[in-house]
Order: C-alpha cells, then sequence, then structure tokens
C-alpha cells in the first residue's frame, strides 16, 4: 500500500514539474518576442534613426515651423510661398518688375511722409529709412558658397572612389532632377520642394509607423533586385584604383 502511495506521488511530482518547465518556457519566449519585437521596431526605424522627427530636424524654431508646432506661423510662411510663386508664375511678373514696383511704391510713400506735414501745417517727422546690414549678405555668400563647395567635394568623391552602386545613384539623382527640370522651370521646382519641406515631415511624424514599415518592404524588395543586379553583372566590372598625384 505504501509503495503505490510512492509511486502516486512520484508520479505527480513529475507531472508538476514538467507543468512548471513548460510554463516557464512559455513565459520566457513571450518576453523574448517582445523584446525582439521591440528590437525590431527600433531598427524599422526609416534610414536607421533613432532620434525624433523634431530634433533631426534640428530643433528650436525652424523645426517648430516645418512640424506645424505653431500653425500661424507654419500657415504664413506657407502662404507667403505660395503668393510669390503666384505673382511669378500665374501672373507672369517678373522679378526686376516687381523690384521696380515696390521702389516706386516706397518712394511715393516716402515722399508723402515727408511733405505732409508742409500740407497739414504741422512739424517735420523723420521719415523711416530702410537699410540692410553689410553683415547679412556676407552670412548669406558664405553659407550658399559653403553649400556649394561641400556638394561639389561630395560628387568628386562619389566619382573618384569607385563604388559603382553610390556612383550609379548619383548619377541617376541628376538625371531624374534634369528631368524634373524640363519639366517645369526652376522657380516652380524651388516652390514644389519648399511645400515638400513643410508637408512631408508634419505627415511622417503622424503617420510614422506605416511609412516606416512600407519603407522598410520597398527597401528589402530593392535590395534583393540589387543583390541579383550586383551578382550577375555588376561584381564582374573591374574596380579601378585613383591614385591623388602628389604636388611639390
Amino acid at each position: 500500500m505504501s509503495e503505490g502511495i510512492t509511486a502516486e506521488n512520484l508520479l505527480n511530482n513529475i507531472v508538476e514539474t514538467l507543468s512548471d518547465r513548460v510554463s516557464k518556457q512559455k513565459a520566457s519566449s513571450f518576453f523574448e518576442e517582445d523584446k525582439s519585437s521591440s528590437v525590431s521596431a527600433q531598427f524599422n526605424r526609416l534610414f536607421g534613426r533613432q532620434k525624433p522627427v523634431h530634433n533631426l530636424l534640428g530643433g528650436g524654431q525652424s523645426a517648430d515651423v516645418l512640424l506645424w508646432r505653431n500653425k500661424k506661423i507654419s500657415a504664413s510662411v506657407l502662404a507667403g510661398a505660395t503668393a510669390i510663386w503666384v505673382l511669378f508664375e500665374w501672373l507672369n511678373y517678373h522679378l526686376l518688375s516687381l523690384i521696380c514696383f515696390g521702389l516706386a511704391f516706397g518712394m511715393v510713400a516716402q515722399f508723402a511722409w515727408s511733405n505732409a506735414s508742409g500740407f497739414l501745417k504741422r512739424s517735420p517727422s523723420a521719415v523711416p529709412r530702410i537699410q540692410l546690414p553689410d553683415e547679412l549678405f556676407v552670412n548669406v555668400a558664405k553659407s550658399v558658397g559653403a553649400e556649394i563647395n561641400h556638394a561639389l567635394v561630395l560628387l568628386q568623391d562619389i566619382a573618384c572612389n569607385g563604388n559603382i552602386k553610390q556612383f550609379s545613384v548619383a548619377v541617376g539623382s541628376l538625371l531624374v532632377a534634369a528631368i524634373i527640370g524640363s519639366w517645369c522651370n526652376f522657380l516652380t521646382v524651388l516652390y514644389i520642394g519648399f511645400v515638400c519641406v513643410h508637408t512631408l515631415p508634419v505627415l511622417y511624424e503622424k503617420y510614422e509607423d506605416q511609412v516606416d514599415n512600407f519603407a522598410c518592404n520597398v527597401l528589402d524588395q530593392l535590395q534583393h533586385h540589387y543583390r541579383k543586379v550586383d551578382t550577375s553583372f555588376l561584381s564582374k566590372i573591374p574596380k579601378g584604383k585613383f591614385k591623388v598625384k602628389k604636388h611639390d
């Protein structure tokens, strides 16, 4: 009788230990899946970014304007750009004509201001004058020159580096830009880029997860097709070695 009881207790103990191990394994696998999903969600961000969109745009007031933190300022900036584009594209105003009209209007306003005191028999008041500081033009020229030099250095490095992938992407991007420029003039291209800068970041911040998942799927497909092209064609192209000559 005691042997039967001990055998029954032994079987119960074995069943309990097995059930405990199974439950622990399920719990551990569940937490591992959560960790893996969180890690994959972290690495599936667009272009591998880890910072918020606000920080990537530089932070401060410029990022607030692009992300529509202050809707009045963002709307006024976009409306001003739209008004300039409408003046030059739809109403066919020219830059020289617009500048001349603006200067003529300013001279008329200053003339009326300076001579109004004589007609109204009042003491003359100082006419406000507009003068742009020299540092403004110097800073604009320096920033534009620095960006142009940076772009030239980047293109030359890609051309002399011998990387077929980077070279193909750069040349393809320039060809696409040339095709877009043939469809419309330079001002329209600038306006389209301005509108994209003021609309795409806020839309991406709102629909971040959906855009990241879609972009990751597209990038996976592109990498898959690129591997096929690389193995069949690009890997067979001999890579040249570029040496920079030193001038004394």
